[in-house]
Protein backbone atom coordinates (compact mmCIF):
# COMPACT_ATOMS: atom_id res chain seq x y z
CA UNK A 1 0.00 0.00 0.00
CA UNK A 2 1.41 3.67 -1.10
CA UNK A 3 2.03 5.44 1.76
CA UNK A 4 2.97 9.65 1.65
CA UNK A 5 6.40 10.25 2.30
CA UNK A 6 8.52 13.27 3.86
CA UNK A 7 12.24 12.71 3.85
CA UNK A 8 13.84 15.92 6.11
CA UNK A 9 17.78 15.95 5.22
CA UNK A 10 18.56 17.23 8.42
CA UNK A 11 22.53 18.00 7.15
CA UNK A 12 22.85 21.36 5.92
CA UNK A 13 25.06 19.64 2.84
CA UNK A 14 23.71 18.10 -0.07
CA UNK A 15 27.44 16.27 -0.81
CA UNK A 16 27.26 14.95 2.04
CA UNK A 17 26.62 10.52 3.08
CA UNK A 18 23.27 11.81 4.56
CA UNK A 19 22.55 13.01 1.56
CA UNK A 20 23.62 9.96 -0.13
CA UNK A 21 20.96 8.01 2.51
CA UNK A 22 18.46 10.77 1.40
CA UNK A 23 18.53 9.87 -2.31
CA UNK A 24 18.67 6.24 -0.91
CA UNK A 25 15.34 5.97 0.74
CA UNK A 26 13.63 8.53 -2.04
CA UNK A 27 14.16 6.66 -5.09
CA UNK A 28 13.31 3.76 -3.50
CA UNK A 29 10.39 4.91 -1.68
CA UNK A 30 9.32 5.67 -5.18
CA UNK A 31 9.99 2.90 -6.89
CA UNK A 32 7.48 0.67 -4.57
CA UNK A 33 4.79 3.33 -5.39
CA UNK A 34 5.31 5.84 -2.38
CA UNK A 35 4.50 9.27 -2.59
CA UNK A 36 7.30 11.48 -1.43
CA UNK A 37 8.62 14.82 -0.94
CA UNK A 38 11.73 15.87 0.44
CA UNK A 39 12.63 18.90 2.20
CA UNK A 40 16.48 20.03 2.13
CA UNK A 41 17.67 22.18 5.19
CA UNK A 42 20.66 23.26 3.88
CA UNK A 43 18.46 24.25 1.10
CA UNK A 44 15.78 26.75 2.83
CA UNK A 45 15.93 30.18 4.04
CA UNK A 46 14.72 30.65 7.31
CA UNK A 47 16.12 31.82 11.13
CA UNK A 48 16.83 28.90 12.75
CA UNK A 49 16.64 30.98 16.32
CA UNK A 50 12.83 30.79 18.10
CA UNK A 51 13.91 34.33 19.47
CA UNK A 52 11.34 35.03 22.25
CA UNK A 53 11.02 31.03 22.85
CA UNK A 54 6.70 30.63 23.09
CA UNK A 55 6.20 34.08 24.73
CA UNK A 56 5.52 35.72 21.34
CA UNK A 57 4.78 34.66 17.81
CA UNK A 58 7.88 34.58 15.17
CA UNK A 59 6.27 34.53 11.77
CA UNK A 60 7.52 31.39 9.79
CA UNK A 61 9.21 32.12 6.61
CA UNK A 62 7.64 30.58 3.58
CA UNK A 63 10.00 27.82 3.61
CA UNK A 64 8.55 26.52 6.78
CA UNK A 65 5.13 27.58 6.20
CA UNK A 66 5.63 25.13 3.40
CA UNK A 67 7.59 23.00 5.60
CA UNK A 68 4.33 22.37 8.19
CA UNK A 69 2.38 21.67 4.89
CA UNK A 70 4.66 18.77 4.00
CA UNK A 71 4.21 17.52 7.66
CA UNK A 72 0.68 17.81 7.60
CA UNK A 73 0.25 15.36 4.10
CA UNK A 74 3.10 13.11 5.16
CA UNK A 75 1.75 9.97 6.88
CA UNK A 76 5.50 8.92 7.36
CA UNK A 77 8.51 10.98 7.75
CA UNK A 78 11.84 9.73 7.93
CA UNK A 79 13.92 12.26 9.00
CA UNK A 80 18.33 11.71 7.57
CA UNK A 81 21.03 13.23 9.98
CA UNK A 82 24.68 13.20 11.48
CA UNK A 83 25.42 13.01 14.76
CA UNK A 84 27.85 16.01 15.91
CA UNK A 85 29.20 16.34 19.66
CA UNK A 86 26.45 13.45 20.18
CA UNK A 87 23.75 15.06 19.47
CA UNK A 88 21.07 16.62 16.50
CA UNK A 89 22.96 19.65 14.24
CA UNK A 90 21.75 22.82 15.18
CA UNK A 91 20.56 23.53 11.74
CA UNK A 92 17.93 20.74 12.62
CA UNK A 93 17.01 21.61 16.07
CA UNK A 94 16.24 24.96 14.60
CA UNK A 95 14.18 24.04 12.13
CA UNK A 96 12.19 21.75 14.59
CA UNK A 97 11.85 24.38 17.27
CA UNK A 98 10.40 27.11 14.26
CA UNK A 99 7.99 24.55 12.97
CA UNK A 100 6.83 22.30 15.60
CA UNK A 101 5.14 25.04 17.43
CA UNK A 102 1.83 25.39 20.11
CA UNK A 103 -1.34 24.74 17.91
CA UNK A 104 0.49 22.92 15.18
CA UNK A 105 2.27 19.82 16.72
CA UNK A 106 0.91 20.07 20.12
CA UNK A 107 -1.58 22.19 22.73
CA UNK A 108 -1.16 22.40 26.41
CA UNK A 109 -4.22 21.44 28.62
CA UNK A 110 -5.22 23.58 31.20
CA UNK A 111 -5.73 21.16 33.70
CA UNK A 112 -2.66 18.14 32.87
CA UNK A 113 0.88 18.51 32.53
CA UNK A 114 0.59 16.42 29.12
CA UNK A 115 0.40 18.33 25.73
CA UNK A 116 -2.63 17.10 23.46
CA UNK A 117 -0.30 15.78 20.27
CA UNK A 118 -1.47 17.16 17.78
CA UNK A 119 0.60 14.84 14.97
CA UNK A 120 -0.97 11.50 15.64
CA UNK A 121 -1.47 9.19 13.07
CA UNK A 122 2.19 9.71 11.72
CA UNK A 123 4.84 7.45 12.20
CA UNK A 124 9.15 8.35 12.08
CA UNK A 125 12.04 6.68 11.08
CA UNK A 126 15.65 8.01 11.92
CA UNK A 127 18.62 7.69 9.65
CA UNK A 128 21.50 8.66 11.17
CA UNK A 129 25.38 8.52 10.41
CA UNK A 130 28.17 9.36 12.89
CA UNK A 131 31.73 9.10 13.17
CA UNK A 132 31.42 7.55 16.57
CA UNK A 133 31.15 3.45 16.59
CA UNK A 134 27.02 2.92 16.99
CA UNK A 135 28.04 0.48 19.99
CA UNK A 136 30.08 3.34 21.70
CA UNK A 137 27.30 5.84 21.19
CA UNK A 138 24.78 3.36 22.40
CA UNK A 139 26.31 1.81 25.45
CA UNK A 140 28.63 4.85 26.89
CA UNK A 141 26.99 7.49 25.70
CA UNK A 142 23.51 6.20 25.67
CA UNK A 143 22.32 7.98 22.35
CA UNK A 144 20.97 11.36 23.69
CA UNK A 145 20.65 12.76 20.31
CA UNK A 146 18.66 9.73 19.35
CA UNK A 147 16.42 9.66 22.79
CA UNK A 148 15.81 13.37 21.91
CA UNK A 149 14.53 12.67 18.46
CA UNK A 150 12.09 9.85 19.44
CA UNK A 151 10.95 10.54 22.76
CA UNK A 152 10.59 14.22 23.18
CA UNK A 153 10.57 15.45 19.87
CA UNK A 154 8.71 12.69 17.51
CA UNK A 155 6.89 11.48 20.49
CA UNK A 156 6.29 14.57 22.02
CA UNK A 157 4.11 15.68 19.32
CA UNK A 158 2.50 12.03 18.64
CA UNK A 159 4.61 10.89 15.78
CA UNK A 160 5.55 7.13 16.63
CA UNK A 161 9.06 6.22 15.99
CA UNK A 162 9.62 3.21 14.30
CA UNK A 163 13.26 2.07 12.83
CA UNK A 164 16.38 3.44 13.58
CA UNK A 165 19.18 3.57 11.42
CA UNK A 166 22.89 4.07 12.77
CA UNK A 167 25.92 4.11 10.12
CA UNK A 168 29.18 4.71 11.69
CA UNK A 169 32.07 5.32 12.22
CA UNK A 170 31.32 6.63 8.26
CA UNK A 171 34.96 9.21 8.89
CA UNK A 172 36.97 5.48 8.42
CA UNK A 173 34.20 3.41 6.09
CA UNK A 174 35.30 1.90 2.87
CA UNK A 175 33.21 2.43 -0.44
CA UNK A 176 32.24 -1.15 0.29
CA UNK A 177 30.86 -0.38 3.70
CA UNK A 178 29.16 2.61 2.61
CA UNK A 179 27.32 0.84 -0.19
CA UNK A 180 25.81 -1.96 1.98
CA UNK A 181 24.90 0.83 4.38
CA UNK A 182 22.63 2.52 1.33
CA UNK A 183 21.62 -1.11 0.54
CA UNK A 184 19.86 -1.12 4.23
CA UNK A 185 18.29 2.24 3.65
CA UNK A 186 17.36 0.72 0.43
CA UNK A 187 15.64 -2.11 1.86
CA UNK A 188 14.55 -0.03 4.56
CA UNK A 189 12.52 2.35 2.28
CA UNK A 190 10.95 -0.75 0.29
CA UNK A 191 9.37 -2.34 3.13
CA UNK A 192 7.97 1.06 4.60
Amino acid sequence: MSKRVLVVLGHPSNQSFCAALSSAYVNSARAVGHEVQVVELGALKFDPVLHSGYQQVQPLEPDLLHAQSLIRWAEHLVFVFPIWWGGIPALLKGFLDRVLLPGFAFKYQSNSPFPTQLLKGRSADLLVSMDTPPWYYRWVYRMPGLEQMRRTTLGFCGIRPQKTLTFGPVISSSTTQREAWLQQVRKLARAS
